[in-house]
């Protein structure tokens, strides 16, 4: 598939860069004791510190260093044994000191990198920048009252990691798999639970076009995406946009904008600021933030094993096409899953399952795999059935419908519903029998040379058998009578 768009005045490029906001997984804010919990009452998780009250002093939280440098390093990243604390000053009345407390020049994490798994199994590698420790802002209420816009603070001071990209993406759907995959890696690791719509992982998108081989075009952030396909929506509206503007005679401003998810557009916030624009400096609270290899070192002895190293895996020891092996990788629960439904059988079957009938219902439904009606182990135990030849693949399907409905296990689904796959020669030969007494005329015309007649006397079989008939038996018994 073409990365370039068309203009009137020929093909443009979409150069991409994603800042990602993840709130990190920790029982306590960045410089605070105050709990973390989502969707507790407004204002009830601030201490004196989150409400800035004078005279109160951070303190870092260490287990937010801990998620920063675990995040760096699962994504192959620089670890800096050194890092400072700047503050970012903007006034907003969510930001109740009139500051933030962030990192600007020397962050915790330096540059890594990230493989993208795209369509047709793919892949590309794109650059990490940065990442960065920050507090996080409160939230401005603006549908409590009609007139009056309220302020919950308990977001203040929240852990967040600034994870920025270089500007290698060339397309929404490349932008899409980033997001995927950079959400997959933190899952895996811990470090963030990646739920967009609880705000726990925000994206802001940089978004220039040019022609093929120009000089870089001015660029436009859209602010505070919280989706991955709102995202793809407004860098596809966005660079369109951009494109137009330029080839009617115009320039791109450089701007913060927004998305409407409403019309699918984006609209002008403000002029986009420059970092002197917000005066950073040293946080004169806070000493430099100095971590040792061997702290480091301890971390990365404690990593899982990540998506890519899984996906690789499963095509290596279990046979899988690239494809089947992504999807499978991609979250850690859903490796896991089918890691027990693979056990000690066959797992290419274990992997159609899985990834055909199972997540079908799950997409149907709409929920994850933690909340599936059928559990690993009694999914292992259907495919068992039809290992053991109880069960012909089509009565499995039935069967395992009647296990989504009932929670029931196969073989009490099989018992109660006398579902078990006939396997015995004489019964088929029975039906067989009969099959070609009714059916004459075709039985003339199979052997005067019309061989897809073959599979009409199949189908007959089984449909007098309920499809209970093993096929293999049924093919065997018709080959013999039919004289071939």
């Amino acid at each position: 598939m073409s990365l370039l768009l068309k203009g009137n005045t020929g093909d443009w490029e979409m150069v991409i860069g994603l800042e990602v906001h993840a709130q990190v997984i920790s029982q306590a804010k960045l410089f605070s004791g105050a709990a973390t919990a989502f969707g507790a009452e407004p204002n009830t998780q601030v201490s004196l510190v989150d409400a800035a009250m004078p005279g109160m002093l951070p303190v870092i939280n260490e287990i937010a260093v801990e998620q920063a440098v675990r995040t760096g390093l699962g994504l192959k990243a620089q670890i800096n044994l050194v890092s400072v604390f700047d503050r970012k000053n903007y006034f907003y009345a969510d930001l109740p000191q009139g500051y933030q407390i962030s990192q600007f020049s020397q962050p915790i994490v330096g540059e890594g990198t990230i493989i993208l798994d795209l369509a047709g199994g793919e892949s590309r590698e794109v650059g990490i920048t940065r990442i960065h420790l920050e507090q996080d802002a409160g939230k401005s209420l603006h549908d409590q009252h009609p007139s009056n816009t309220y302020i919950d603070l308990n977001r203040s001071g929240v852990t967040l990691m600034e994870i920025v990209s270089e500007p290698d993406m060339r397309s929404s759907e490349e932008a899409g798999a980033y997001l995927r995959k950079l959400r997959s890696i933190m899952r895996y690791l811990g470090t963030c639970d990646g739920n967009m719509e609880q705000g726990s992982l925000r994206c802001d998108a940089n978004i220039s076009v040019r022609h093929p081989g120009d000089e870089l075009g001015t660029r436009c952030e859209i602010k505070n995406v919280n989706s991955i396909r709102f995202v793809q929506q407004a860098i596809e509206y966005e660079a369109r946009r951009q494109i137009e503007l330029i080839e009617e005679g115009g320039v791109v401003d450089q701007e913060t904008r927004l998305f409407d998810s409403g019309n699918g557009t984006t609209r002008t916030m403000r002029s986009k600021e420059e970092a002197h624009d917000y005066r950073y400096f040293p946080d004169p609270d806070l000493l430099p933030l100095e971590i040792t290899q061997d702290f480091v070192e301890g971390i990365r002895a404690s990593l899982p094993e990540l998506p890519d190293a899984k996906k690789d895996r499963f095509m290596a020891d279990y046979g899988l096409a690239v494809e089947d092996a992504g999807l499978l990788a991609a979250e850690r629960v859903t490796a896991d899953f089918y890691e027990e439904v693979a056990k000690g059988r066959d797992p290419k079957l274990a992997c159609n399952w899985v990834t055909g009938e199972l997540f079908g219902v799950l997409n149907k439904s709409g929920k994850s795999i933690e909340e599936s009606p059928v559990s690993a182990a009694t999914l292992g135990g259907l495919i068992d059935l039809i290992n053991d030849g109880t069960l012909s693949g089509r009565l499995a399907k039935d069967v395992f419908e009647a296990m989504v409905e009932s929670g029931k296990e196969a073989a009490v689904v099989v018992e109660e519903k006398g579902l078990k796959q006939v396997s015995d020669a004489s019964a088929i030969e029975a039906e067989v029998d009969k099959v070609l007494q009714d059916n004459g005329d075709k039985v003339a015309e199979y052997k005067a040379g019309k061989d897809k007649l073959f599979g009409f006397f199949v189908g007959q079989v089984m449909k007098a058998t309920c499809g209970k008939a093993n096929p293999g038996v049924v093919n065997e018994v018709l080959k013999k009578k039919l004289g071939g």
